[in-house]
């Protein structure tokens, strides 16, 4: 199976790397008022089904890919 992991600092947490990208952004011309700046986490594990997947990925985030007490977790599930 395929996975997809979105990784984000979670609302209220600083993200210099997005005040940056706004920053520049702003002087580039664009009207932008917040950016947030993560990371995607492209997978493919061997899984018995979408539940099985699920659980192995909320592991995943939680010991390894994201900080659960700053940063929100997303993924998605596609059968190969």
């Amino acid at each position: 199976m395929k996975a997809t992991v979105l990784v984000r600092p979670k609302d209220g947490i600083l993200d210099p790397q997005g005040e940056a990208v706004q920053g520049s952004l702003r002087k580039l011309g664009f009207a932008v008022s917040q950016v947030r700046v993560g990371r995607v986490i492209d997978l493919e594990l061997e899984a018995e089904g979408p539940n099985h997947a699920r659980m192995q990925l909320e592991r995943m985030c939680s010991e390894l890919l994201a900080n659960p007490l700053i940063e929100s977790v997303q993924f998605r599930i596609e059968d190969a």
